[in-house]
């Protein structure tokens, strides 16, 4: 039997494993509501799990990684700007957004929060909001089907455009029939898969390499700055990886996990439970990176792939360290960070399509069933307009997920954390707040202004034009200030 024949096996039981959960999902799902937010029933453990493994993509087994090869310690101010990040979102968002959702028509999708929290009857918040979603998402998306291409060419000698369709198929299969409660069910397995990896292969790489001492020795003979955090950076530098975590605040796949949760009540030992794991997994990824610096100086021979692709350097350890079963195990970990985030990208833009451009123009009085398989469509049309995307094999996942990282997090953060503590905002605010975010972000981007990552200006920006815009016009109705007391009400009532 090849090297490559157990670890073939593995993936294949993975991959059937998640279409299996997939095909489970399909006999829970009766209408759009269960295809799109499962039927608001997700548990704490659940939510947590769902909500880390549909943040951490395939950035955090191979963007992450690559960066604290190639950099050291300097580059973990992104880990740290991340943690802060998703605790203020569970902290601030998460319990509120719950309430204000159920009190705000049981609204579904990011897009349906907006307008039913802002009284918009015109669309224009909906289809503005979908646009975007729908522009950031298939960039991300793109990110995901690369991470996937490069797993699948780096582990069986495919060429690039072979594995960029064999790593996307899987995650489009149960995507596609389950919807979701598959999304969701397979991320708690993957969420699992990924941790187990981040802890185990450090330990590994620390055991190959002599020990702690010899390890660190070896990286300061390579190149003793690679343990300043400072070393090679500038404040901008700095502000621009800590501001990834303002990012958390917009980003719908994560927001549609506090939505879909069965009570606000579950919510505060999902936080608990969701930031341990995160925590575990992004120390993993920092000393798996970090390590390889040693491990690649004394292995030079096998160095090749890493020197070539940084990126690769979590997956080629994973190979040269484990016997073939566990590699596959390590490697299924990957594309269960890539899968995990892909499926509920595709699903999020499916759902813009289907509810906002879909029925709400096109099929007002379509069935639920109609509805479902419409969704189904559109998970197929993004995926593919994302393989296109994704077809130039010099792209890079972190590169990419950056952008559509700031994107949301310009658009959409501002509205959402401002809607949820200020019962002053207005429609004319939130509709400024997307505007605004998206357009800093485009612009900046093209730019380069400063070398200051694009979500700060972007989130700074839209959030003077929520404030000034809603000040400047008419106030928000009696209504809506009365929707939004009693949720905030309720939150605090189940948050004691």
């Amino acid at each position: 039997m090849s090297v490559s024949n157990p670890t073939l096996i593995t993936f294949v039981i993975y991959i059937a494993a998640m279409v299996l959960i997939g095909l489970m999902a399909y006999r829970s799902t009766n209408n759009l509501s269960d295809y799109i937010l499962g039927g608001r029933s997700l548990g704490s453990v659940v939510t947590a799990l769902s909500a880390g493994a549909s943040d951490m993509s395939g950035w955090l087994l191979m963007g992450l990684p690559g960066a604290i090869y190639m950099s050291g310690l300097s580059e973990s101010w992104i880990a740290i700007g991340l943690i802060v990040g998703a605790y203020l979102n569970w902290l601030f968002v998460a319990g509120r957004l719950r309430v204000q959702t159920e009190h705000n028509g049981d609204a579904l999708p990011l897009p349906d929060y907006s307008p039913s929290r802002f009284e918009d009857k015109s669309g224009l918040l909906r289809v503005i909001s979908a646009v975007v979603i729908l522009v950031f998402f298939t960039i991300y998306c793109a990110s995901g089907i690369v991470a996937g291409a490069r797993l699948f060419e780096s582990t069986f000698g495919m060429s690039y455009e072979t594995a960029l369709w064999a790593g996307a198929a899987a995650t489009i299969a149960y995507t596609f029939v389950g919807g979701f409660l598959a999304v969701s069910w397979t991320d708690t397995v993957q969420a699992t898969l990924m941790i187990f990896a981040l802890i185990l292969t450090p330990i590994i790489v620390l055991l190959a390499t002599g020990g702690v001492d010899a390890t660190f020795l070896a990286i300061e003979a390579k190149d003793p700055a690679n343990f300043d955090m400072f070393h090679n950076t500038s404040i901008i530098g700095i502000i621009s990886l800590m501001g990834w975590g303002l990012g958390y605040f917009g980003q719908p796949h994560i927001l549609a996990r506090f939505m879909a949760a069965d009570s606000v009540k579950s919510i505060a030992s999902a936080r608990r439970i969701s930031m341990t794991w995160m925590i575990l997994c992004l120390g993993g990824t920092v000393a798996a990176g970090f390590f390889g610096i040693a491990y690649f100086s004394a292995h030079p021979e096998v160095a090749g792939p890493v020197t070539e692709n940084p990126e690769r350097v979590f997956i080629e350890l994973a190979k040269l360290l484990f016997n073939p079963w566990v590699t596959g195990v390590l490697l299924s970990a990957i594309l269960a960070a890539v899968m995990s985030t892909l499926s509920c990208q595709l699903l999020v833009c499916s759902s813009a399509l289907t509810e906002d451009f879909y029925k709400a123009f096109l099929r007002k009085h379509a069935s639920q069933k109609e509805l479902v398989w419409v969704g189904r469509g559109m998970v197929l049309l993004i995926a593919i307009i994302s393989i296109v995307l994704a077809a130039d094999p010099n792209n890079r996942v972190l590169g990419l997920v950056s952008y559509a990282w700031a994107g949301f997090g310009a658009a959409f953060g501002p509205v959402v954390l401002i809607s949820v503590l200020w019962k002053g905002m207005t429609r004319n605010g939130a509709l400024a707040g997307v505007l605004v975010g998206a357009i800093t972000v485009i612009v900046w981007k093209q730019l380069g202004i400063w070398g200051l990552y694009e979500i700060i200006p972007g989130f700074l920006f839209a959030s003077i034009a929520i404030v000034v815009f809603s000040l400047l016009g008419k106030g928000p109705s009696a209504g809506m200030q009365a929707r939004f007391e009693l949720a905030e009400k309720e939150f605090k009532a189940a948050s004691h």
